[in-house]
């Protein structure tokens, strides 16, 4: 009986190390996702605005979809 909780016992503090790697590892791709979110929001505001400066041409595409409404 002893031998079967110190083995549970390894195995749970092996699945707590994962889940906090896990965790830490969610919470980067989640801080990259919402900086990609904000560039990709700061474009799209730029095309809706002609008094910005009007260089993103690959996103041209966007503003005439919106067009066809």
């Amino acid at each position: 009986m002893e031998r079967l909780n110190s083995k549970l016992y390894v195995e749970n503090c092996y699945i707590m190390k994962e889940n906090e790697r896990l965790r830490k590892k969610a919470e980067l791709l989640n801080q990259e996702n919402q900086q990609l979110l904000f560039q990709l929001k700061q474009r799209l505001s730029k095309t809706k605005n002609p008094n910005g400066s009007n260089n993103d041409n690959d996103i041209c595409s966007s503003s005439s979809a919106s067009g066809k409404s």
